[in-house]
């Protein structure tokens, strides 16, 4: 039996641990295939084999055995004089930095070591060493100062590294395939390929410039994915065999199962209206499009235009076509990911194939649980593994840019896959450059295909070329003509209605009654859940039914609250909705009328996709009020879009010709995002606070302004030639304002028993399918929402050591959901829906 071991196993004698030579080449196998899909795989090998080279030394193996005798119960430290406490010691033991130092040692030691071996080697070092902590700093600044961070990690003493120790011990089959690997002749040539091609890509050409840096920084993040993913399913499978069954490990149906799947839906395809010839047409394009070579496509449609269904025609052919390996849908809001994934899922797991139902479409969206991961958590960890992936925006940025190891983990997938964005134009603005890059990055080396799907296409090209702007022309269209589209699909009438001192709520209310009396329904959109509450109250007492949408609402709720509106709909019941922006964005639901509270231009396009949506020969009315009442302190994108609309609809007032008389038609669309992205081009590069005023595409590009601190303090140039300060970027990144927590609320009775099973369950595979189920009950909240709850002690752990909360259900009203304040009785939870 071997004498070291990667993990031991609480209860379990050393004979059922996990050897370390077994761990090791586990992940290296692993690590290389997802290496290869960039080109690297031999690298991914060499990082797998050289991560845990620590803990070949005599003081983690004591560290292992001696946390497994002080869970014994029947141990008695006093019999055994090796026994040492370990409390305090897990994560002290540096077991990572030895790898890095091997390396690096031996690279350095080689005659014909060149730039490209430093390099290169500093980019595999900077994996090794931040296996548990995420991608360390190159440089770092903070309140000492500026310096060297990465150097003063690979300088560490040998008695505290063990690497003399480590290089003993360790089997000569490991050791040999390191050195191989090491000393081959062209092992720097695939990472010398895919540098020269990054710089000859990059806008300013120079290995210098922002573009190529931040280009050099993501090449590291790819490969750090690829250990990080290898290395927890590893650890994973290990610790609990069980939880294989639940990978698909790459084995996913072909693809040419899913195209018949979807072609058969295609082909039975009923027109009923002239908008479903524009939706076949559509669909039609996307077909032939799919023969297309990888890249860059731009999908602009009109809302309504049925582009979820073809953009899967498109995705699914061109998949087979270039041996793609996933189809990721990134969504704005978790509102909508349930309905368009539930759409996809309907066709391509279909009901006479049970033995394929969870298996090609995967929803991952929730954060049910903080960043802090206890085992349990762990093993709910998904990487993105199946051939559909319905994700947000939040979790693809999160993945490319965000803190720790838990993001950064399934980026490898984002390579060789097909990339849609649904919605693309909801983009933070502050990260137009971080994406932009990201995206030219996939594309360019990953061997990737993006399509960016809206009505309302910003202008990602025309922003600052040296920061970073998308490739796009005429060419990248895959529609042929966009502007009779838009002509053809035009169902709405447009009115503005702003006033000189704003509209009251209740003027908003009342306007929405008047609509709902001649028209027959009406949905009201805002931009604040307080003012969807103050016009649902005005409203809920009339004569009609009135409904209420929110993100305070879980799914589930939703589901059921949008499910009731589309029935009264079609049997032709005057009713009135007020929602949030939420139902903007793909919701497929259908109004007479649609009153909008002013906002971005975008956003009223958006809105007025909910009216007339099938298109009626009957013209639908879309109204603009501006509110009067309306506090945006805090929500500072929404002013200055309202800024901007506020001069377009001007303008436009003053010549309507000039815009082909289209109030939402691409040409006021183009000005209008002219006007807002030059407003907004200083955010463009997200800045941040970094102890200076500094950006965080600078600090994962040249981060020049930490290098210049440097030699002023020590009158030289950094000695390393990647620079970035990884880890400063991603504890400052967040994709959206404020980070949220998710929390589990208690609607209905399915609801209230989910949290009973949540606070009772030990069992690996019965949590896996209780978490999953639980996102459908969960709403987010904010940092200050999640402690005024928990001060009022309306929130609770599901068990003792997790991060997973509930809701107490006086907090939950069946109406309008989430509220801060204990609801007064209502009518008894049931499974039905109670107006």
């Amino acid at each position: 039996m071997t004498d070291y071991f990667a993990h031991s196993k609480e209860g379990k004698p050393p004979s059922e641990w996990q050897p370390l030579d077994h761990h090791l080449k586990n992940v290296a196998e692993l690590a290389k295939n997802y290496g290869e899909k960039v080109g690297m795989g031999n690298y991914g090998e060499l990082l797998g084999l050289l991560h845990d080279f620590g803990k070949y030394s005599a003081e983690f193996q004591k560290y292992l055995s001696n946390a497994t005798k002080r869970n014994d119960m029947d141990f008695n430290p006093d019999e055994d004089e090796d026994f040492e406490d370990i409390t305090g010691k897990k994560g002290k033991i540096d077991h990572s930095t030895a790898g890095a130092q091997y390396l690096t040692q031996y690279l350095n030691s080689r005659i014909t070591s060149s730039n490209a071996h430093k390099i290169l080697g500093q980019a595999l070092s900077i994996c090794l060493v931040s296996h548990h902590s995420g991608l360390i700093n190159c440089i770092t600044t903070d309140n000492k100062g500026t310096w060297n961070s990465y150097s003063k990690r690979l300088s560490k003493d040998d008695e505290k590294t063990h690497l003399s120790e480590c290089s003993e011990v360790v089997e000569k089959d490991i050791l040999n395939k390191i050195n191989e690997i090491l000393s081959s002749q062209s092992f720097t040539k695939p990472f010398e390929e895919i540098c020269r091609d990054i710089v000859l890509s990059s806008s300013k050409k120079g290995p210098n410039s922002i573009i190529a840096q931040f280009n050099l920084g993501l090449l590291v993040r790819i490969l750090f994915s690829a250990l990080i993913d290898a290395d927890r399913q590893d650890t994973a499978d290990s610790e609990r065999p069980k939880r294989k069954r639940h990978r698909l490990k790459g084995k996913y149906n072909p693809w040419q199962t899913l195209i018949e799947r979807i072609e058969k839906k295609h082909k039975s395809f009923e027109i009923k209206n002239p908008v479903d010839e524009i939706r076949k047409e559509v669909a039609e394009h996307c077909l032939r499009a799919a023969e297309r070579e990888k890249g860059l496509f731009t999908l602009t449609v009109p809302t309504g235009g049925g582009k979820t269904l073809a953009s899967l025609l498109f995705a699914l052919r061109h998949a087979k076509k270039q041996a793609m390996e996933h189809i990721f849908y990134i969504i704005p809001f978790t509102t909508i990911i349930d309905q368009n994934a539930q759409i996809v899922r309907e066709i391509l797991e279909p009901g006479d194939c049970p033995e394929d139902s969870g298996k090609i479409v995967l929803e991952h969206h929730s954060n049910i649980g903080s960043d802090t991961q206890t085992w349990k958590e762990k093993l709910l960890t998904e990487n993105w593994d199946s051939p559909v992936i319905f994700t947000t925006m939040v979790q693809f940025l999160e993945a490319l840019f965000g803190a720790g190891t838990r993001g950064a983990r399934r980026m490898h997938q984002l390579a060789r896959s097909i990339i849609i964005f649904d919605e693309i134009q909801t983009l933070p603005v502050k990260c137009v450059h971080l994406f932009n890059n990201a995206i030219n990055f996939l594309i360019d080396h990953c061997g990737s295909t993006v399509v960016l799907c809206t009505a309302t296409q910003p202008l990602l090209e025309g922003v600052d070329e040296k920061k970073g702007s998308l490739k796009l022309s005429k060419h990248n269209e895959l529609m042929p003509d966009v502007g009779r589209m838009f002509a053809e699909l035009k169902r709405v009438s447009i009115h503005d209605s702003r006033k000189a001192k704003g509209w009251t709520y209740l003027e908003i209310a009342k306007l929405s009654f008047e609509q709902v009396k001649n028209e027959g329904n009406c949905l009201v959109v805002v931009n604040t859940k307080k003012a969807a509450r103050i016009i649902f109250e005005e409203a809920k007492n009339k004569s009609f039914e009135t409904f209420h949408l929110s993100t305070g609402m879980c799914p589930v709720h939703r589901k059921k609250t949008l499910n009731v509106i589309r029935q009264r709909l079609q049997e032709g019941k005057p009713i009135l909705c007020i929602s949030t922006q939420l139902i903007e964005a793909g919701v497929d639901i259908d109004f007479r009328s649609v009153v909008r509270l002013l906002a971005g231009l975008d956003s009223i396009a958006q809105a007025a996709g909910r009216c007339n949506r099938h298109g009626s020969p009957r013209i639908g009315n879309v109204f603009i009020v501006n509110a009067a009442e309306e506090n945006l302190r805090n929500l500072e994108e929404i002013k200055v879009a309202q800024e901007k609309s506020n001069r377009v609809l001007d303008d436009y007032s003053s010549d309507a010709s000039k815009y082909d008389a289209d109030t939402i038609g691409p040409k006021m669309l183009q000005w209008y995002y002219k006007n807002y992205f030059y407003d907004r081009k200083d955010i463009m590069d997200y800045p941040v606070d970094a102890g200076r005023k500094d950006t965080i595409l600078n600090l994962l590009s040249t981060n020049s302004l930490a290098v210049d601190d440097y030699r002023r303090r020590y009158k030289t140039w950094p000695e390393i030639n990647l620079r970035h300060s990884f880890m400063t970027a991603a504890k400052l990144f967040k994709s959206i304002e404020a980070p949220t927590q998710s929390v589990i609320v208690q609607y209905g009775d399915e609801g209230k028993n989910l949290v009973g099973e949540l606070c009772a369950a030990f069992e690996v595979e019965k949590q896996y399918s209780l978490i999953k189920k639980a996102q459908q009950f969960s709403v987010n909240l904010f940092p200050h929402e999640f402690e005024r709850l928990a001060r009022q002690k309306a929130l609770y752990r599901v068990q003792e050591g997790t991060e997973i909360y509930y809701l107490d259900r006086q907090y939950y009203s069946r109406t309008t959901g989430l509220s801060f304040e204990p609801i007064e009785k209502e009518v008894q939870f049931n499974d039905e829906y109670i107006a």
